[in-house]
């Protein structure tokens, strides 16, 4: 009797649980019967339009003085007074070194001795000759005493002569003992002392000038980017103004940027055959002297203006397994279409396109990772931010 109870209670609730197995069936069945609605992927676009860029390249470089004289003595002898302070600006004509001028002193003198001994003798000797050419006529004297009396005059006029020019002689060499700067600039340290023997036009230099207002900036380009250049401007891609693109702008080794804007003065005409590059030299104003000689920097050289580049967000451009450029686009029926670039630089965050795109397409740029080739999508704006580093002024490639 008591068995039969227990199974009588358990019956409620094994009828629970069938009715719940059946709820449950019935729902999965009507969900079989209605399938959802797929949904259409939405994606942000961007339409491309052409605009009017200028192109220019970051190059690095290195500063150069705009004039450097090395001092070197021109005369022998013994440094008696160094007349200047090292790293200290000097003029032109300016005397930096003493050399002992006594001996060229006493070479002036004897010089000027002799001149006067010549100059003395030339009186008696002209009126030797003059007498000579009279008597000549009267065949008192020989032809040959004549000859020989003229003959010693015309050698007293040159020892004259002579002696003049060695007065010249010791009276130059006695003004090169003072060693003057050639041009105005900075002087570097001294490599004498007083007491140092020294040679005329010795290979080592006493002092090194610099001119470092204005300074020129000279930044190695590559042969094939020059060559790139040459084709843009003949194919017509790229516009150029002499007047109005050579200005360049310098950023420093800090990465602040220079304040003062320089002139683009030519492009070497020969090509280094160790790095396949030509020299591109500029010159900046530099009165406060910021820039200094072999200072590493990084020159914003224009190219050209592109009036019909066509530039795009970074993040509509993505690469395949090879890693050549590819974009998205949707058609005007909102279907996806793949496209392979050809890129020319990356210019900010945007990719500035050379080849794949034409104006008006409606580039993909949010939204790829649901999406492939030939799906319907829907299509909305893209909010795109705004570049504060690209502008018509900035645009630039970077070479390192």
């Amino acid at each position: 009797m008591q068995s039969n109870n227990i199974g009588y209670k358990r019956r409620p609730y094994r009828n629970i649980i069938f009715a719940l197995i059946g709820i449950f069936m019935l729902i999965s069945c009507e969900g079989k019967e209605h399938p959802p609605q797929p949904t259409v992927p939405e994606v942000a676009t961007i339409t491309v339009k052409p605009q009017e860029v200028v192109l220019s390249t970051e190059l690095p470089g290195r500063t150069t003085p705009f004039r450097v004289a090395e001092i070197r003595p021109q005369v022998n002898g013994i440094i008696e007074k160094r007349l200047f302070t090292e790293g200290s600006d000097v003029k032109a004509g300016q005397t930096l070194y003493k050399i002992d001028s006594a001996p060229f002193q006493a070479a002036i003198n004897n010089a000027k001795a002799s001149l006067n001994k010549a100059k003395a003798l030339l009186p008696t000797v002209n009126s030797r000759a003059e007498r000579y050419k009279a008597l000549l006529v009267n065949k008192a004297v020989s032809r040959q005493d004549y000859d020989d009396a003229f003959a010693t005059l015309e050698q007293a006029r040159a020892d004259i002569e002579y002696w003049k020019a060695n007065v010249e002689t010791a009276r130059i060499n006695l003004e090169y003992c003072s060693v003057t700067a050639p041009i105005s600039g900075r002087i570097g340290r001294s490599n004498v002392t007083e007491g140092a023997i020294v040679t005329a036009y010795q290979p080592m230099a006493l002092a090194t000038i610099q001119r470092l207002d204005p300074i020129y900036v000279d930044v190695p380009q590559s042969s094939i980017e020059l060559l790139r250049l040459k084709q843009r401007l003949e194919e017509g891609r790229l516009d150029y103004d002499e007047e109005k693109q050579s200005n360049v702008k310098l950023i420093l080794e800090d990465g602040s940027a220079y304040p003062l804007v320089g002139d683009l003065e030519f492009r070497d005409i020969t090509v280094d055959p160790s790095t396949g590059s030509v020299i591109l030299r500029a010159i900046f104003p530099n009165p406060e002297g910021v820039l200094l000689p072999g200072m590493f920097i990084h020159a914003i050289i224009k190219e050209g203006v592109n009036n019909k580049a066509m530039l795009v967000p970074q993040e509509g451009v993505f690469r395949d397994y090879q890693g050549a450029p590819i974009a998205l686009v949707a058609n005007s029926e909102s279907i996806v279409e793949k496209r392979m670039l050809i890129l020319d630089r990356s210019l900010g965050n945007k990719w500035l396109v050379v080849d794949g795109l034409t104006p008006g397409d409606r580039l993909i740029v949010e939204g790829m990772q649901r999406i492939r080739q030939g799906v319907t999508v829907k299509v909305v704006p893209f909010e795109e931010a705004i570049d504060e580093h690209l502008s018509p002024e900035s645009s630039s490639k970077k070479i390192k």
